[in-house]
């Protein structure tokens, strides 16, 4: 009951602020939202306790002071928020952008290939539909050209033709499901390798975008727009940290500046810095892919011209796998061009987050205000430092590594996104950490220093400037994640995680898996299997021996018994055998055909009679 109550009065405070807002004519997003109103509650001059259930005055006060910092379009620190909102749930990795867009790609065909691996035809002109279908999946899934050009719907005809005849359609349609469905990816793989051969050899692919030509020019152009960009944001950052360091030595310098918004802007270009490196680092992988698919592109294809040559036939076995593999590497080049557009977006819509500290900052009015100091970029603090490192025997029970020291140094994770750990909560600045001078592990984090002074005076006690460093998140809410400081804030989730502002806001449950073991019998058994209960059995035992005492044990040995022993034979086991003592015969006797002649008698009074045998022979049957 109390968790709805509280979801209630979340959704309502994130309700009431989204409508004031936009009654003001400011459109916010419920993330941005909710951001806002945890950091409200965590920043300790609001003297918000969230520990206590916020009566109404509360609840008004404090969606006030949502409502005013959300309007407040002159403040660095919204702008960052607005960045880290944006950066969140919008950025994706390759992997996970490219596997997102294989999937919206296999959506767009499902419809085509069920209807393809669904459809039984029976008559000639079922037959053809179906081929005009697969006609249409293969231009579909190629991407390579417009699907209403009747020029290239053609070439993809005549291409599938080559490979796929109409007179095959009866073995295609005996297939499985499953089996037609691969044999279709593989119809649109050569298909595509054909036509990209055909244009190579100038006879075909008009519609057919040169993607190596047009990477090769775009990726440049990205990289150098973004290398732009990344040096005026670090240009900006090495101002704004001369000014605060002079405003912190002498505090009357400087007094029309406010130090609170200068700090927000320098918090704005360091993020703005650190997400342009993300996409510069993206811009160079996919400058590296470019250039590996550039060369394996055209040996493929020099090895598919010396084998098809002139040839008016060759074997399928030699060039079906060439047509495949020029197929997989232009699909190489269209995710590299997807991915090219994805990050020129990001760069284009993060660089409106970046422009109110410019504005409030203007180029002219910080030359003006830098004039006689000194200047400091990163790389020139790291230099001053160099040759100089902490001497660990002044510190007792504390761990401190060092880069030459340590394997895989690019992958050890430093806290602070390598920010010095002192300079931070002490100073309010951003100033980049040297892990030559050493890098103290704590409670197994790692921290860094921009000098061998902050150093040692964060080892005296690490724990204090940590906790320095969190109660300075608190009043500058973007912070939490230019710092990666999301572990010490247990109760909030990334952007991108929250699904709604009621899970951002409401206090996270911290579940975990565990077990025990109990051992059957955790000390050694005791127990005396000798030992007997019943008085009666342990008087039957005690006659028992008692009897054994009169008893005698006698042997003897007789004669007959004496030095024999076991004799034992083996005989052979009797046998299955069969004989056939007599076979069946037949034998075919003659026939007896005798005839007598002159028994009735004649004019002679002598009877005279003739017998005549025409028995035949036996030996004649």
């Amino acid at each position: 009951m109390a968790c709805n109550q509280t979801e209630n009065v979340i959704k309502k405070i994130v309700r009431e602020i989204g409508q004031e807002c936009a009654a003001q004519g400011q459109t916010v997003s419920e993330t941005l939202v909710a951001f806002m109103v945890k950091a409200i509650v965590l920043d300790p001059r609001n003297d918000f306790n969230v520990d206590q259930i916020l009566m109404e005055k509360d609840v008004q006060n404090l969606i006030q002071l949502c409502v005013t910092r959300l309007l407040d379009t002159t403040n660095p620190s919204l702008s960052t928020i607005k960045m880290q909102v944006y950066f969140d749930m919008n950025y994706t990795n390759r992997a996970e952008l490219l596997r997102e867009q294989h999937r919206v790609l296999e959506g767009r065909l499902a419809r085509v290939l069920r209807e393809i691996t669904d459809s039984h035809p029976r008559v000639q002109e079922e037959m053809e539909n179906v081929y005009r279908k697969i006609v249409s999946y293969v231009l579909l899934s190629s991407g390579l050209g417009p699907p209403t050009d009747i020029q290239v719907v053609r070439e993809v005809t005549a291409a599938l033709q080559s490979v796929f005849p109409q007179t095959e359609m009866n073995t295609f349609i005996s297939l499985s499901k499953k089996n037609k469905e691969q044999q279709l990816k593989n119809l649109a793989m050569l298909v595509t390798g054909i036509r990209l051969y055909n244009k190579e050899c100038g006879k075909g692919g008009s519609s057919i975008d040169d993607l190596p030509a047009i990477l090769n020019e775009a990726i440049p152009s990205a990289t150098q727009t973004l290398d732009e960009g990344l040096n005026t944001c670090q240009a900006r950052a090495h101002q704004y940290t001369a000014l605060l360091e002079s405003m912190q030595e002498d505090q009357d310098r400087c007094t029309q500046l406010s130090s609170f918004k200068l700090k927000a802007a320098l918090f704005n270009v360091r993020q703005y810095e650190a997400f342009l490196c993300i996409l510069v680092s993206d811009a160079i992988t996919s400058a590296q892919e470019v250039e590996k698919m550039n060369v394996q592109f055209a040996a493929t294809m020099e090895q598919l011209k010396n084998t098809v040559q002139n040839k008016v036939s060759v074997d399928t076995n030699e060039v079906f796998p060439l047509f495949i593999a020029l197929s997989n590497l232009w699909t190489g080049f269209q995710d590299e061009t997807l991915l090219l557009r994805f990050l020129t977006n990001m760069t284009n819509n993060l660089q409106q987050f970046s422009e109110i500290q410019s504005q409030l900052f203007p180029e002219d009015v910080l030359s003006s205000l830098l004039e006689g100091m000194t200047v400091k970029s990163d790389e020139e603090r790291i230099r001053e430092t160099k040759g100089t490192r902490v001497n660990v025997s002044d510190f007792g029970n504390q761990e401190w590594l060092f880069p030459e020291t340590i394997d895989n140094f690019d992958q050890l994770l430093i806290q602070y996104h390598s920010f010095c750990a002192h300079a931070i909560g002490v100073k309010g600045l951003t100033l980049p950490g040297n892990p030559a001078i050493g890098i103290l592990k704590h409670r197994e984090r790692c921290y860094v220093f921009s000098s061998k002074e902050a150093a040692y005076l964060f080892a005296q006690d690490p724990d204090k400037f940590i906790q320095l460093n969190v109660e300075k998140a608190k009043e500058y809410s973007e912070l939490i994640q230019l710092l990666e400081l999301r572990h010490q804030f247990e109760d909030l989730v990334s952007y991108a995680q929250a699904g709604n502002a009621v899970k951002f806001l409401m206090k996270t449950t911290i579940k975990c898996d565990s077990s025990t073991q109990t051992d059957t019998h955790i000390l050694p058994p005791t127990i005396v299997t000798s030992y007997e209960w019943n008085e009666w059995e342990l008087r039957r035992k005690a006659i028992k021996l008692a009897n054994l005492r009169c008893k005698l044990t006698h042997a003897m040995q007789t004669e007959l018994s004496h030095m024999r022993r076991e004799n034992s034979t083996q005989v052979y086991l009797p046998k299955d055998v069969g004989t056939q003592t007599k076979r069946d015969s037949s034998t075919n006797i003659p026939r007896p055909q005798i005839f007598l002649e002159g028994l009735r008698g004649g004019s002679s009074p002598t009877t005279h009679m003739v017998k005549v045998d025409l028995t035949r022979a036996v030996d004649e049957t």
